[in-house]
């Protein structure tokens, strides 16, 4: 099958390079010229395990190809997945300006049946915003398809391949047939593939995330409360997600969520609720726990400090929303070291992948270390702010010899087995006192 994938971002290249993979022609289209010819040549502007040797595989096959060509590829596909970006506006509203101006181009160039995937996270009534808009446009017969993405940065090619589920929203038989072929060889369990209404499947990717967020945020606010009653959160969690009713998934004391879903999909369905006149007091709750988390964070550092932060240089290990990507789109990091810039600290940092990432928001503001133990020369303390498996076991007693004050803060919990005050380094972490 010939398939026409629309945004070369994180979900249009793992979804062009998974399908491409399994046989199908797929041709990845972008009108940003100069990031096709990057792709057309090797380089791939993301950091996703595995993805990057996947892609020159199938473009050596001549599976999977890069062009701004929309004209001609929608000519020559029957379905065109629309993978680009929906960024958050100010309202917090989903900005469906690119999806909207995609519909509208492939409408121009359609010359028969068509297959239109809306895979971008898009709130309610969007495929219904699609239809009318190609309808003004052409006469060809077509189908919109909501086929939402559950793929985690990090581990997304896997979770293409072996999805957990595959949710198909559609209006009629045609199109499900369609995309049931598509998605067979992923899914030995026909069950996986699970086919409802538009609508119905536009409202499960928006309450997937949004339940995750608040498992989240929910964590964080027991820690918080573990820390002022003397428990410990790590031993908490062990002892609820032993239940099998609630289980250990996202369950994690942290800096909270970041990245380019939980925000802006916690976002977009409280506006969405805002718009229908529906209290949605549980999801305002998740997004304001979560971007107080971070100033608690700050506030340890505070306190340690005796709110005098000036002058002072911080080694911050880690900058990516998550490890496993070179994302800092909301990540923790941003929202503490601008805090620590605006009060006159330095600041250090490593990140094994996400450096160039910084430079694109900090510029020289801050200092870029090519090692983790190099940020930490002459620093008054150590942040950790992103849990990369580099991280997980340093050398204490180097950490100790570097920094000016054994100091470290630990925002993702990942020392608390190791005790560093055993090496005579202060810690502090999420949900212990």
């Amino acid at each position: 099958m010939k398939i026409t994938v629309v945004g070369t971002g994180y979900v249009g290249l793992v979804v062009g390079t998974c399908l491409a993979h399994i046989g199908n022609l797929v041709i990845c289209i972008d009108n940003d010229e100069h990031k096709i010819n990057l792709l057309k040549t090797g380089i791939i502007p993301i950091f996703e395990p595995g993805l990057n040797e996947m892609i020159k595989s199938n473009v050596n096959s001549g599976r999977l190809l890069f062009s701004t060509d929309l004209k001609t590829t929608v000519e020559e596909s029957t379905v065109c997945f629309i993978c680009v970006g929906t960024p958050r506006r100010d309202d917090g509203s989903c900005d469906l300006s690119y999806v909207l101006s995609v519909a509208e181009n492939i409408a121009r160039y359609m010359n028969g049946y068509k297959v239109i995937v809306d895979k971008s996270t898009v709130p309610v009534g969007t495929a219904e915003k699609v239809k009318k808009l190609m309808k003004s446009v052409t006469r060809h017969p077509f189908d919109v398809v909501s086929n939402p993405e559950f793929l985690k940065q990090g581990n997304a090619v896997n979770d293409f391949l072996f999805p957990d589920r595959v949710i198909i929203g559609a209006d009629s038989n045609r199109p499900v047939k369609i995309m049931r072929d598509i998605y067979s060889p992923f899914v030995t369990d026909e069950n996986k593939i699970i086919v409802m209404d538009i609508k119905s499947a536009e409202m499960t990717k928006y309450t997937a995330n949004s339940f995750l967020a608040t498992k989240i945020s929910f964590m964080n606010e027991i820690a918080n409360l573990c820390e002022k009653v003397g428990a410990d959160a790590q031993m908490v969690r062990r002892g609820i997600s032993s239940d099998v009713r609630i289980g250990s998934h996202f369950l994690f004391p942290g800096l909270g969520y970041g990245g380019s879903c939980f925000p802006k999909d916690v976002s977009a369905l409280i506006n969405i609720a805002h718009e229908n006149r529906c209290e949605v007091s549980v999801l305002e709750a998740v997004n304001n726990v979560n971007t107080a988390q971070r100033m608690r964070f700050i506030n340890k550092i505070n306190r340690y400090f005796h709110n005098d932060l000036y002058d002072k240089l911080f080694a911050v290990w880690g900058l990516s929303f998550k490890p496993q990507t070179n994302d800092m789109r909301e990540a923790p990091s941003i929202t503490i070291i601008n805090y620590l810039l605006e009060h006159g600290a330095k600041v250090k940092a490593f990140d094994p992948q996400a450096i160039d990432s910084a430079k694109d928001i900090f510029a020289d503001k801050i200092i870029y270390s090519k090692y983790s133990y190099g940020a930490c020369e002459n620093a008054d303390a150590l942040l950790l702010l992103t849990e990369w498996k580099e991280f997980c076991k340093p050398d204490f007693y180097k950490i100790k010899s570097l920094l000016k004050t054994p100091v470290i803060f630990d925002g993702r919990n990942q020392y608390c087995r190791h005790n560093p005050q055993k090496y005579d380094i202060d810690y502090f972490c999420i949900g212990k006192s």
